[in-house]
């Protein structure tokens, strides 16, 4: 597991490829907040998680391991109360969340960037 990337994956590297076409400043990994989120467009307060079907437990995809099943299910469920966590403490700071499944980005990444956008343009200032 050490050799699990966390950051610089593939799916994030193409991810913000995507939302840079949208002409607004991003930041990636913004350390200031909480969860430091993947993508964050500062000015419109919009943060963009991606989330890893394995990771985050994908409704349709995620199928848990049989081996070492406790410590998966265990780990399973303190990711998932992280994300909940996380994703309220940003509302309660004003920013509106986007979450993005890797699987959606694969399978068709310009209704995801819809997504953004339309999220970006409610967000106007």
């Amino acid at each position: 597991m050490a050799a699990i990337r966390s950051r610089e994956t593939g799916p994030e590297l193409a991810l913000r490829k995507l939302l840079a076409r949208t002409g607004h400043r991003l930041i990636v990994n913004n350390p200031g907040l909480p969860g430091t989120p993947d993508v964050t467009f500062p000015a419109r307060k919009v943060a963009v998680e991606l989330f890893g079907c394995f990771w985050h437990l994908c409704p349709r995809h995620y199928r848990p391991p049989t081996r070492n099943s406790e410590y998966w299910a265990a780990k399973a469920d303190r990711n998932r109360r992280r994300d909940h966590r996380v994703e309220r403490q940003l509302r309660r700071l004003g920013w509106s969340v986007v979450r993005i499944w890797e699987c959606a980005l694969e399978t068709d990444p310009e209704r995801c960037l819809r997504r953004v956008e339309t999220v970006l343009a409610r967000r106007k200032g």
